[in-house]
């Protein structure tokens, strides 16, 4: 049994080009795109995680953290739109991962893909829960502590708000002649109002809720018009407090406290946190098959959409931390916090309302985007098939979005935004590793392949993408590469016990085309779950 037998690319490119009354409708322009991947991208990672890893990873130089990401999800986007052009296939990395380096390093990537986005859904829940509780605070509706937040310690800073107790903190407040033992405390029990959030969702994707282009073009415009406002009333804040801005931004980088904890250490750290704030471009490949001419437009898609959110990422995050100390922004909600600091408490709530929209697309999209990943590897024959169970009314893959739903309502109300972020952040970093590699593998293995977009200086830009995310992946803490092991050796245990003796590629010698009931079984409207949904953004 070869285990990384592989998947003939040229039936993935027949399949990418048929076309008839059960394929996806070509619909998508590079506009589209790059409006879907900026709606993907902006989210969790600039409403939540900005404020986490500015407090207890880089301060001030987080600026240069998101350069560091930038830069490598630059040479991973290169990747992805070499793969994207050439195999326009809804299947994204594990589909690439199963055409180049073989059946073991798809199911890696497939799996890996969970942490990106069950976990990043319990993420995205949890920053939803606190700029939903933000909001209810300003209206005079106070929900319990313990109710809104995860196990764990919180203190009460001067500013009013209740943020994780953590050591960066703690040296922080002793830096300014604080006790940290001296303010309130309160425990977090379980975050109900984000595991409500996930169930709801759940709920409204298993009656058949589906993302259509016109919402994804409603939630960018929201998305985008808070963080415009953030930036211009943000922005003249800065210009006319100078004097406190250069305070809050001084030292720029912040002397290490402990590796990871601020310093150079402290930038790589953080630029592995924040990678979260560009899951998301990897989600254009996903539409490879409704894009007008994938060829042309994926690599606009997906390089447009990066380019754009680095740049908005870098102005947010140097507003942020010029307006507010950044040993305050270790909360769930830091562009509320921040704005609150302004003054205008007017736009502090608006935003706070476009943040909950623009988090509640985001939220949805992952949470359709896990089942989909699931109903593909069963499909192939490396998961039970009651992963690609359809409800006989809904034509839903009820069973797997509903397991999916449980599993991430718990997440969110047990674990932080920072212990979650870090898993989805080092799980992606590992997919993208192994995009990059198998561009240069196939480049080796299969030369003369027509590629309608080439990623330049091979092998030298795929080498930089594999050495920037390894080096983001060292940064992040020793627990969050236990987790990984942990879970990639769960994951290889289901593999070896049951996907590779299931493997339809491995019984037949074919992969299963589209995602019928069947490579031999007769088609009925509705078979398919591309009929019902459409691609998963993130």
């Amino acid at each position: 049994m070869n285990l990384f037998a592989r998947k003939n690319i040229d039936e993935l490119q027949a399949d990418a080009a048929h076309e008839g009354a059960h394929t996806l409708k070509r619909s998508l322009g590079p506009l589209n795109l790059v409006s879907l991947g900026v709606g993907a991208i902006i989210g969790t990672g600039i409403f939540v995680l900005t404020g986490t890893a500015a407090a207890q990873h880089a301060g001030p130089a987080l600026i240069l953290s998101f350069v560091l990401a930038g830069v490598g999800c630059l040479f991973a986007g290169l990747c992805y739109a070499e793969f994207a052009s050439m195999i326009p296939i809804a299947g994204s990395a594990y589909t690439y991962g199963y055409a180049t380096l073989g059946e073991l390093f798809a199911w890696i990537i497939g799996w890996d893909l969970i942490l990106e986005y069950l976990f990043g859904a319990a993420t995205v829940a949890a920053g939803w829960s606190a700029y939903v509780t933000s909001f209810l605070r300003d209206i005079g509706i106070e929900l319990p502590l313990w109710l809104t937040n995860a196990p764990g310690t919180l203190v009460q800073l001067k500013s009013g708000a209740w943020v994780r107790a953590t050591e960066a903190l703690q040296l922080s407040l002793q830096q300014e002649g604080i006790s940290m033992a001296s303010l309130p405390h309160a425990e977090g029990g379980f975050n109900l109002v984000a595991a409500l959030a996930i169930l709801v969702v759940t709920l409204l994707l298993i009656l058949g809720t589906k993302e259509s282009a016109r919402f994804n073009n409603v939630a960018v415009a929201i998305k985008l018009a808070v963080v415009f406002a953030f930036i211009g009333v943000g922005g003249y804040y800065v210009l006319t407090h100078m004097t406190q801005a250069v305070d809050n931004w001084t030292p720029f980088i912040p002397a290490e406290i402990a590796p990871g904890q601020f310093g150079w250490s402290g930038i790589v750290a953080a630029s592995g946190v924040i990678f979260f704030a560009y899951i998301g471009f990897d989600a254009v490949s996903t539409t490879a098959q409704e894009a007008k001419n994938p060829q042309k437009d994926m690599p606009i898609g997906i390089l447009g959409s990066l380019v754009i959110c680095t740049i908005l990422y870098i102005l947010v995050t140097g507003i942020m931390t010029g307006i507010v100390n950044y040993p305050e922004l270790n909360v769930a909600e830091p562009i509320a916090v921040a704005i609150e600091a302004t003054g205008y408490s007017a736009l502090a709530s608006l935003i706070k309302v476009g943040a909950i929209a623009g988090l509640s697309s985001v939220m949805l999209v992952m949470l359709m985007a896990q089942p989909r990943i699931f109903f593909t590897m069963s499909r192939d024959g490396l998961l039970p098939p009651v992963f690609s169970k359809l409800h006989p009314t809904f034509r839903t893959p009820h069973v797997s979005t509903a397991m999916t739903g449980v599993v991430c309502a718990l997440l969110a109300g047990l674990y932080d935004v920072s212990t979650l972020g870090h898993l989805v952040s080092i799980g992606t970093l590992l997919a993208f590793v192994i995009v990059c590699a198998g561009v240069w593998y196939l480049r080796v293995k299969e030369p003369n392949r027509p590629r309608p977009f080439r990623t330049p200086l091979v092998p030298l830009v795929p080498i930089l993408g594999i050495l920037v995310c390894v080096y983001m992946m060292s940064g992040l803490p020793k627990e969050a590469w236990e987790r990984l092991v942990i879970w990639l050796a769960i994951g290889l245990a289901i593999y070896f016990f049951y996907g590779r003796h299931h493997s339809v590629l491995q019984r037949t010698g074919h992969a299963v085309i589209g995602d019928g009931p069947g490579p031999d079984a007769p088609h009925t409207p509705g078979d398919t779950l591309d009929e019902r949904i459409t691609p998963p953004v993130n």
